[in-house]
């Protein structure tokens, strides 16, 4: 199994740690243009949008799906 995991570019990151990677990155108002979702777009925050992004996985995809866009 250890090997599989080894070409994972999101093996040991946590949805915390790629949502700040983007914030940090993008900022709150370029990331809510490029993945147009509440959270993002009203009043966001960590907090809020890690419960979003957890509770809905069409939304979880889109944001790992850009931080592996911006990985490479």
């Amino acid at each position: 199994m250890h090997k599989e995991q080894s070409n994972n570019p999101l093996h040991g990151m946590t949805l915390e740690k790629i949502l700040n990677s983007l914030v940090d990155n993008y900022g709150w108002e370029e990331l809510g243009r490029r993945i147009n979702i509440r959270c993002f777009n009203y009043d966001p925050s960590i907090k809020s949008s890690l419960k979003f992004l957890r509770k809905t996985p069409w939304a979880r995809a889109k944001v790992e799906k850009l931080f592996l866009e911006r990985l490479d």
